[in-house]
């Protein structure tokens, strides 16, 4: 094949690619421009009520495997990876969450995960880094999946699921998917809010604040 042929088809294939899934750019805090590509489909499955099927045979057996070789219930991963994902591979998120179970960049990093976007690795890092979360918060599911959407130091200082709506939103996805009913009443007795202490000012006057007295 010619390198203008092999060019050709290049072009054609990302075209195709564009064409199948809606594209947005994002732009992050940083001023750094994301596209975020997600077809509705795939958002569809993201926002689905109930656990869907893997689609596929092989990342079904990929799932199966990682998750067994953690300790996992191969129905929390993909309860996991639904409301991450939505089975996208190449998610992308404006936060810069990449892959099936949305690997962070310092996370792979850290769990040796080279190519995110390869369902192989990312399922092995995103397993273990759940594993983890398990681990670190005695197997207690709703704080270990808060941990890995806010991190796990979030969790450990307000002694429960942080007060982030985006976060009571995932472990609520995610929890009720796993168990196949509604888990609000459950979430709500688990989020925890900043603790709110009395103190004096200088003048003593009465102040209320989030921060204890020293």
């Amino acid at each position: 094949m010619t390198r203008v042929a092999a060019a050709s088809l290049a072009l054609a294939l990302a075209a195709s690619a564009a064409a199948a899934s809606s594209v947005r750019i994002d732009i992050r805090p940083d001023g750094h421009k994301v596209i975020v590509n997600e077809s509705a489909a795939q958002r569809a499955v993201r926002y689905a009520t109930r656990l869907m099927s893997v689609p596929g045979s092989r990342l079904a057996g990929l799932i199966e495997s990682h998750a067994s070789r953690v300790g996992l219930d191969p129905k929390l991963v993909r309860a996991v990876i639904q409301v991450e994902s939505g089975y996208n591979p190449r998610a992308l998120s404006n936060k810069g969450a990449m892959g099936l179970m949305q690997l962070m960049p310092d996370t792979a990093q850290e769990l040796s995960v080279a190519d995110p976007y390869d369902a192989d690795q990312n399922l092995r890092g995103g397993t273990r880094y759940l594993r983890q979360m398990l681990d670190l918060f005695d197997g207690r599911v709703e704080l270990a999946l808060a941990g890995y959407d806010a991190g796990p130091g979030a969790v450990q200082r307000y002694g429960g699921i942080p007060p982030y709506d985006e976060t009571v939103d995932y472990v609520r996805s995610v929890l009720g998917l796993y168990r196949g009913v509604d888990v609000s009443a459950d979430i709500e007795g688990a989020v925890r809010h900043a603790p709110v202490f009395l103190a004096r000012d200088a003048k003593n006057r009465i102040l209320i604040t989030n921060s204890r007295p020293r």
